[in-house]
């Protein structure tokens, strides 16, 4: 009897927010630990201006809408990881934090595991540094990533990338801390213990 032997592994990194939700579709090349970028998708949603809607059934429309995207884009994945936002200065922005965490639950209904990273570990494994800027990370992913499909907007006759990449970086430093967790390595020898062949 013989072992296949994983050579990588799909994996979703989440930046959540009921605003704009932050989606990279990476794999994660075995043994290397390169992380190959495949896709990052930014959920935006808005609120809508109408008097005649109510706002917490806006919100379910808005929630379902991250839903259907973050199902969509980790299709197939094996594990996700995402920073798990912490702490709302107004109750509006609890809410939304709320929201944010339910969506975050999607995953495991998929079959594809949570792993839980806070802002400190997202900062560390990217810029190295525990006061990063939003700036700061997204140029670390950049730089990292020069291929990923970065949002960029026409200015002065050159192509700038927008603040709207700080979520698609936010997303990939998520998975940048996650396979330093004690739990990635745990799902990882868990799950190259079932990939064998007869």
């Amino acid at each position: 009897m013989g072992f296949l032997v994983m050579r990588e592994l799909r994996i979703v990194g989440v930046d959540p927010s009921l605003c704009n939700t932050g989606v990279a579709v990476t794999r994660l090349l075995l043994p290397s630990m390169e992380i190959v970028v495949d896709d990052l998708i930014l959920i935006a949603t808005e609120p809508v201006a109408s008097k005649q809607v109510r706002r917490n059934s806006d919100d379910l429309r808005r929630a379902q809408e991250i839903s259907r995207g973050i199902r969509k884009a980790a299709d197939g994945a094996a594990l996700a990881m995402a920073e798990i936002p912490q702490g709302a200065q107004s109750a509006r922005a609890a809410w939304g934090l709320g929201i944010a965490l339910g969506l975050m639950t999607t995953f495991d209904m998929m079959g594809a595991p949570l792993i839980q990273v806070q802002p400190l570990e997202t900062k560390l494994a990217s810029v190295g540094s525990r006061t990063a800027s939003k700036a700061e990370i997204i140029k670390w992913a950049v730089a990292t990533y020069p291929e990923a499909p970065w949002i960029r907007h026409k200015s002065g006759g050159a192509m700038k990338l927008t603040k709207k990449n700080e979520h698609l970086a936010d997303a990939l430093a998520a998975i940048e801390a996650g396979i330093l967790t004690t739990e990635f390595r745990q799902a990882l020898a868990l799950m190259g213990g079932i990939i064998h062949a007869a």
